[in-house]
């Protein structure tokens, strides 16, 4: 759900903002001023990072149209740092869950970094 200037609505008490304030624990993997990635306590793959913003996005739409490109860079470059500190040479599959329809479950944008075997095709 958006507001008229196209913010979406974002719940502050969801798992990533708990993480990014402390109250939870997490596996942290690498973290800059705009971003943090953190193993995922439910891994698909070998490999299940996840690239979380620090602000308050809800999901992709609203980091497009919100973020600043200083937040964009950051999260990026932290995606690729990760890649490059994990050595994802042989690939790796970069997921955004954006919406119901995409079965996006947190709403605070994440990008999901998988590897580590082969992942079949993207969908059946």
């Amino acid at each position: 759900m958006t507001d008229k200037n196209n913010k979406a609505s974002y719940d502050p008490h969801n798992i990533f903002a708990r993480v990014l304030r402390g109250e939870l624990p997490c596996d942290k993997v690498f973290e800059n001023q705009h971003a943090l990635a953190l193993r995922d306590i439910a891994p698909q793959a070998p490999v299940h990072v996840l690239v979380i913003p620090k602000g308050a996005y809800a999901n992709l739409t609203d980091f497009v149209a919100n973020a600043t490109t200083e937040e964009n860079l950051a999260c990026y470059d932290a995606i690729g740092t990760v890649v490059k500190q994990l050595d994802l040479a042989d690939g790796y599959r970069l997921i955004v869950n954006n919406g119901a329809d995409a079965r996006q479950e947190v709403e605070h944008l994440h990008w999901h970094i998988l590897a580590g075997k082969d992942l079949g095709r993207m969908l059946p």
